[in-house]
């Protein structure tokens, strides 16, 4: 029963990640269509972000009254209705109306799914949930580029909400698996992982989370990175149509490939966590993840574009789940809830915010600035993580001789 409930979680990650790609993908339609400057989608994005920080925010108290399952059934009929609003919106304003409940859908179901698959599901699920995330994020252009080229782009956010629909009708049927399965996990014994994570802390740990040392370049990590898996996904098309000069169909396929490479590398990655540390994972994902936005800077023919996109797609890929694993080693399992809170409303911050900059900058210099900001926010991303494994190295040495000893048997 657990198996069976799972494969429901992995497809309400999928659900998740399929309006996620939707709006880059489409906006080189959508925009003329509107005669909307390039920037609106920057804002449209920023709206959808700062509705899933707001639930996200609230998402404790809400599970908490209403449990796991109702709230990711209600938010999925959120979403669904959204993309059905998008598909028939008249002007702009529709759009900007719409994005609210798009945003606190998401916000509510990520929240909820994490917390459910960290709480009763072994460690490597986490990368596999992410994955899974990654489908519907690859499926999203893929569905968007079969109407597209036609200037359907409405039919494309149509198809979404139909699947969306299907999602909510089986998530109303399972609505009882939620709370037996939880109970058959809590009846179980505690991991091996988890009574790693219980032994004493290294580290005094008292008082406010933010005030525990190295929590800033964290959340500042955090921050970085989904700033830049975000921006890639709402610009590397209008990069790829206005500077490479390539079709809007063929660049939707190409920014598909991108979260292809996300899907396959956090595949992959479930399975190397059980030899290779989270801290190597996360620096090995960082420098190539660099490396592909570097292709994308150079004079090169097209191709390497499509190979920049998968790069930085497959280097992202390890990154986002083991820092989110990595949390109760690095700050201790006391505080590792609420920080896992303030991560996940830092990371949907630089969501909120950096793109938004990014089309910014595009609108004032061109899109030609693209891959050049991707580069800066990577390196930044890899100065700051980098600080970090120094700072905690220096003063949390058996800590991390735990953590090693966690990674390798999760």
């Amino acid at each position: 029963m657990a198996t069976f409930f799972l494969i429901i979680i992995y497809l309400a990650f999928i659900s998740l990640g399929l309006p996620d790609s939707l709006l880059g993908t489409a906006w080189p339609v959508m925009g003329p269509e509107f005669h909307a400057p390039l920037g609106t989608a920057g804002v449209l994005y920023m709206t959808i972000a700062a509705g899933t920080i707001v639930s996200s925010l609230a998402s404790g108290k809400i599970l908490s009254r209403f449990g796991t399952g109702r709230v990711t059934l209600f938010s999925c009929i959120m979403t669904a209705a959204a993309l059905l609003g998008y598909s028939t919106s008249p002007s702009l304003i529709w759009l900007l109306f719409c994005a609210i409940p798009l945003g606190l859908g998401a916000g509510a179901v990520d929240a909820g799914l994490n917390n459910y698959v960290a709480a009763h599901y072994k460690a490597h699920h986490m990368s596999w949930l992410h994955c899974f995330w990654g489908v519907g994020a690859t499926l999203g252009p893929i569905i968007m580029a079969q109407f597209i080229t036609n200037n359907a782009w409405r039919y494309g956010y149509m198809t979404v909400a139909a699947i969306q629909c299907l999602l909510v009708v089986i998530l109303f049927f399972t609505l009882p698996l939620w709370d037996r399965v939880a109970k058959v996990h809590k009846s179980s014994s505690p991991s091996e992982e988890e009574l790693a994570v219980q032994e004493p802390e290294e580290e005094e740990t008292t008082g406010h989370p933010l005030k525990i040392r190295g929590i800033k370049l964290a959340l500042v990590s955090f921050l970085l990175y989904c700033g830049i898996e975000a921006a890639v996904g709402l610009w590397g098309s209008s990069f790829l149509v206005d500077s490479k000069h390539i079709s809007a169909g063929t660049a939707a396929a190409w920014v598909s490939l991108y979260y292809a490479g996300i899907t396959a590398g956090r595949f992959i990655t479930g399975f190397i966590t059980f030899k290779v540390s989270n801290r190597n994972l996360i620096r090995g994902g960082q420098l190539v993840a660099l490396a592909g936005a570097l292709l994308l800077i150079l004079p090169l023919p097209d191709g390497y574009s499509l190979a920049g996109l998968i790069i930085i797609g497959l280097g992202l890929a390890p990154i986002y789940p083991c820092m989110l694993h990595e949390t109760p080693v690095r700050f201790g399992k006391k505080h590792s809830q609420s920080i896992m809170g303030y991560q996940m409303a830092v990371a949907y911050t630089g969501s909120t915010l950096m793109p938004p900059l990014l089309g910014l900058l595009a609108s004032t210099i061109s899109i030609g600035i693209f891959p050049v900001y991707i580069v800066l926010c990577a390196a930044a991303m890899f100065l700051f993580s980098e600080r970090l494994n120094r700072f905690l190295t220096l003063k949390q040495p058996k800590l991390h001789a735990s953590q090693a000893k966690i990674s390798s048997n999760s």
